[in-house]
């Protein structure tokens, strides 16, 4: 028995990879801890960015797309994620946390099956090979941030190791780039993911408080039309 039954158990973050065709996870990555910060980054599309549109002002781009977006938001995030082999001694690791790491890592790397693959087909005179194509990966932040990912960097700092000179503890800096519809094919399950999560956002924008202009001190209508 728990010495505190009342107490809720965290719900940990992590990645899945997922096989884009019939939606299956093929393997589940959970963070040993929750990382203790996010830093995110949202970038919009702006349609209007360019040169100077002219009329003696400093703005630049086209007057008339200056409130339009050519697509969603460009987002990142970049977190710093702890794995530490001492913190389950109940568990047998004969290899310390590489296994763990080997599982990161291989987020972005190709298999040596596609690399033999590709090598055949340069060996046969292939013109053309195309790049290879990495599983879809999804990034969970609870239930209510589920979306497709890249990752864009992954730096590793061992920082301890067993007599095997196996590392038993590390610091990973994980950076990663939202994937959109703007860079996944239509029909493509990882677009249908994102348009989930971008509905989610819209509910949760529905639900939060409004307020009024007077709380800004714009008491009279005339301010917000430009005629007060």
């Amino acid at each position: 028995m728990t010495r505190y039954p009342d107490i809720p158990k965290p719900i940990r973050s992590g990645l899945v990879v997922v096989d884009p065709d019939h939606g299956t996870p093929q393997r589940v990555v959970v963070l040993q801890f929750n990382p203790d910060t996010l830093e995110r980054g949202i970038a919009p599309q702006s349609a209007g960015d360019g040169g100077d549109a002219g009329g003696g002002g400093t703005g630049s781009g086209d007057r008339n797309e200056a409130l339009r977006l050519k697509g969603p938001a460009q987002e990142t995030w970049k977190f710093t994620a702890e794995i530490d082999a001492t913190d389950q001694l109940e568990i047998a690791a004969p290899d310390g946390i590489h296994p763990q790491l080997a599982v990161l890592e291989m987020l972005v790397q190709p298999t040596t099956a596609q690399l033999r693959a590709a090598t055949r087909l340069s060996q046969k005179g292939s013109i053309e090979i195309s790049p290879i194509e990495m599983p879809l990966t999804l990034f969970t932040w609870g239930s209510k941030r589920v979306m497709p990912v890249r990752l864009t960097e992954l730096s590793v700092n061992e920082s301890a190791f067993d007599v095997h000179l196996n590392p038993i503890r590390a610091s990973l800096s994980i950076g990663m780039k939202i994937l959109t519809v703007s860079d996944l094919p239509a029909g493509h399950r990882g677009a249908d993911l994102y348009l989930a999560h971008l509905a989610q956002k819209e509910r949760l924008a529905a639900a939060a408080r409004g307020g009024g202009p007077g709380a800004l001190g714009l008491g009279g209508a005339g301010l917000l039309t430009g005629r007060g």
